[in-house]
């Protein structure tokens, strides 16, 4: 099972096969998902005693379980938060498989953090961190939030000699903040003090100050972080991050922004200043899965002082002493600077894909899916069948078809996923059922989108 023999060499060639083929598809199938019953008849015993062999196991997944997987780099999956990686980063993904790199210390993995720190200050300078800033890559923005919160709440009870070592905590943030904040808060037992976010989501001095006010001198002691939102999920919306990082600093607290989606628009000067501000913060996180072109999955989380991550987050064990030499960890031990502690090179396909094209390319790319977004919001403006709602400041259109239901948004969300057309899933706006899509492939035309809203013109049978 562990020899590369004959078999394995013929299995080899099958999977590299395939996977050239499907970066060869231009664009990749969209494909749907299947019921269970479905994928049961189809799929039959997969894991049996004596094994399908590999070319058996593989052709079970590329016949019935891939194609019963959405493409997200499809041009037209416009739902949710799409990805779109580069063929480098996808490619390079299987190195990093095949490598079987562990990532979580210096000693053992060197050469991969030290690129993936590459990354990382890549980030940071568009951000304007200072130099001595750093960070590490996790799984998603769900993780880096928290790992955030936690190295927050760390300095808070430091800098308080013992005195909040047994108070709850509170986080400041935004009504329109994405919900692993609030669940963060639940993992970390804290609570959150939600400032109301302004038309159109986003959160102002002015809301800071009333939430602000709004609390006791107790309560203004406990809160150790304010987090705004680098672009909403929602809409696209950025938060006033100088004002944040100056009701943070007034309080003596610390300012987290979660750019997950939206922060790949540091490297795009048409937008870049949106992000006014962030270069106070003490921390903040992009997801290159979304929109800065890398496989899943992968969340950069960057701190300005990464040793207060590291007093935070360091993991303490008989076993793990080597790893906190001077002359082994020099501060560079992934696992110190976020909850985990074993972890895969997820920074790698980045790294190597950042390596091959360069920084220009990669701010060409996101400009473009902003320039379609503004073209296509033009396009919606001048159809009589359509409104848009918000006028898009980074890469997310929301408006509403004339006259539907909900009912009618998801039949003819579900006629364009059956079709494999386009993936568009409703959401909410101020209550009402609308349509929201989400561009970040740089191979989403505007031709396409067009299509797709004189499509919209149609009524869908229920």
């Amino acid at each position: 099972m562990h020899r590369h023999d004959a078999a394995t060499e013929a299995l080899s060639a099958e999977i590299f096969a395939y996977a050239l083929d499907r970066l060869r598809v231009q664009p990749p199938p969209l494909d749907r998902p299947r019921t269970p019953s479905e994928l049961t008849a189809a799929l039959g015993p997969s894991i049996t005693e004596h094994g399908l062999g590999g070319h058996e196991a593989l052709r079970r997944f590329t016949e019935v379980l891939a194609p019963a997987c959405i493409s997200i780099d499809h041009p037209l999956y416009l739902a949710f938060v799409p990805g779109a990686p580069t063929e480098a980063a996808s490619l390079f993904d299987l190195v990093v498989s095949v490598s079987n790199i562990y990532a979580g210390s210096w000693l053992e993995g060197a050469g991969a953090v030290h690129a993936e720190n590459e990354a990382i200050d890549w980030l940071a300078v568009a951000a304007g961190f200072p130099a001595t800033a750093g960070g590490t890559f996790v799984s998603g923005g769900t993780a880096g939030n928290l790992s955030a919160l936690l190295a927050a709440r760390w300095r808070w009870r430091h800098r308080a000699n013992g005195t909040h070592d047994r108070t709850r905590g509170i986080v400041l943030t935004s009504s329109g903040a994405h919900s692993s904040v609030a669940q963060a808060a639940q993992v970390m037992d804290v609570d959150v003090v939600m400032a109301p976010a302004e038309w159109p989501g986003r959160l102002t001095r002015q809301a800071l100050h009333s939430a602000v006010a709004g609390l006791d001198t107790a309560d203004r002691q406990r809160v150790f972080a304010v987090v705004a939102t680098g672009g909403t999920t929602n809409l696209g919306i950025v938060d006033d991050l100088a004002a944040a990082v100056e009701v943070a600093g007034d309080l003596g607290a610390w300012c987290h922004v979660d750019g997950a989606y939206g922060g790949a628009g540091l490297v795009a000067p048409s937008v870049r200043a949106l992000f006014r501000g962030i270069e106070g913060a003490d921390s903040f996180i992009v997801d290159p899965h979304k929109w800065l072109f890398a496989p899943f999955d992968s969340c950069a989380l960057v701190y300005r002082e990464p040793d207060v991550a590291r007093a935070a987050h360091t993991q303490r064990a008989e076993y793990l002493d080597v790893l906190h030499t001077a002359e082994v960890a020099e501060g560079r031990n992934p696992s110190d600077l976020a909850h985990h502690l074993t972890r895969r090179a997820r920074g790698l396909p980045l790294w190597f894909s950042l390596a091959v094209h360069g920084t220009r390319a990669y701010t060409e790319a996101v400009e473009t899916t902003l320039t379609v977004t503004r073209q296509a919001a033009e396009v919606i403006e001048g159809l009589d069948h359509l409104e848009l709602l918000v006028r898009p400041e980074l890469s997310i259109l929301t408006f509403r078809r004339h006259g539907w239901t909900p009912q009618q948004y998801q039949a003819w969300c579900d006629r364009e996923l059956a079709a494999g057309t386009s993936f568009v899933t409703p959401t909410t706006f101020e209550g009402e059922t609308v349509l929201r899509l989400c561009i970040v492939n740089p191979l989403t035309t505007l031709g396409d989108l067009t299509l797709m809203f004189h499509r919209l013109a149609e009524e869908p049978v229920l």
